[in-house]
Parts: structure tokens; sequence; C-alpha cells
């Protein structure tokens, strides 16, 4: 039977998550398979990838052939490399113990290189985050400006309003207080006796 790695789509619309799997090369992409291998979710940065390694392995010197896309990703895990070693070990370039050595040197790099991009990532996250807040704070400090600027211009009409009112009444009080002046003496009809 001639078998493929291969991935199988799952997840919803617009979020696709894939299982690695071991399927018989005429099976359709989500029919039946071999042995599950993992996950792939290319959705995040950068993409997660839960894979079993020593399975993988066992797969490829078996004979059974990935697609690229897979290619791809056991070639990032290091089964790829580590089939090249164990075939170093087989044709006696070295031991079992110096390709450990380089495999596992080979992983440190890699995971130091991945570290510095998530830490990146993270930097980068928390720099925008930073920038957003500041202008955020600038937008508020303007509206907050604008707003004290009309309360004021609010107060400024009430207190003139009210300045305006209360001279209104002291000149309506000053004209009440004001003396009256007698009006002319009429001429009192004389008494009659």
């Amino acid at each position: 039977m001639a078998t493929k790695i291969r991935l199988q789509r799952g997840g919803h619309k617009d979020y696709a998550v894939y299982r690695i799997v071991v399927a018989d090369v005429n099976a359709p992409r989500d029919g039946k398979f071999v042995e599950k291998l993992g996950t792939y979710n290319p959705n995040v940065n950068p993409a997660k990838i839960d894979l079993k390694f020593d399975r993988a392995l066992y797969w490829l010197e078996v004979g059974a052939q990935p697609t690229d896309t897979v290619r791809s990703i056991l070639s990032r895990e290091g089964v790829l490399l580590m089939k090249h070693l164990r075939g170093g070990v087989k044709k006696g370039a070295f031991d079992e113990a110096t390709a450990q050595s380089r495999f596992n040197a080979w992983k440190q790099e890699k995971d130091s290189k991945l570290n510095k991009i998530i830490d990146g990532e993270a930097a980068a996250k928390k720099a925008s985050n930073a920038s957003r807040i500041e202008a955020e704070k600038k937008v508020n400090e303007e509206i907050a400006k604008k707003v004290a600027e009309k309360k004021a211009a609010i107060e400024a009409e009430k207190a003139a309003a009210l300045k305006a009112a209360e001279e209104a009444a002291a000149a309506e009080a000053a004209a009440q207080n004001a003396p009256i002046e007698a009006p002319a003496a009429e001429e009192a009809p004389a008494e009659e006796a």
C-alpha cells in the first residue's frame, strides 16, 4: 500500500485547522486515514504545530511520501534532519551520539530563532499598543480642551446674562427709588362756603 503524509482539513469557514495524517495515496483529502500524526494551525503567528515526532520519523523511514506543505512542516520540526542523520549513522559516517548532539544543537538554534520571533512580535505589539494609547490620550486631551472651552464660554454667557440681569434689576430699583417729581400744582378749586 502506497502511503502519503498529508493534511486533512478541519476547523470552520475562514479558520482552517489541519490534521497531519498518514493516508492511502488514493484516499480523498478528508477521507479515511491510517494514523494521525499531529495538528497544524496556520492562523496564528508563528504557525502552531503539534507533531508526534517519532511516528512521523517512522513513517518517513518506511517510505511514506509527504506532500509539499507537510514536507516543509516536517523540515521545520526537524524530522527530515533526523532522518538524514540516521542515514549517516547507518552508513557509518558517525555514531548515534554525534547524530543526537548535532540534532540537539540544530534544535536549540531553531528554538532560539523562534523565541526571537515571538519576542519581536510581542515587543512590536506592545509598542503598537503604547503608540495607540498615546494617540488616544492626545485625542482625549483635545476633546477635554474643547469641552472645557465650551463650558467656559457657557459660564461666561451665564455670567454676562446674570450681570446684565443684575444691572437691569439695579436700574429698575434705582428708577423706583428715584424721587418722584411733584406734579405741577393744580389749582385747587376754591372752597365754597
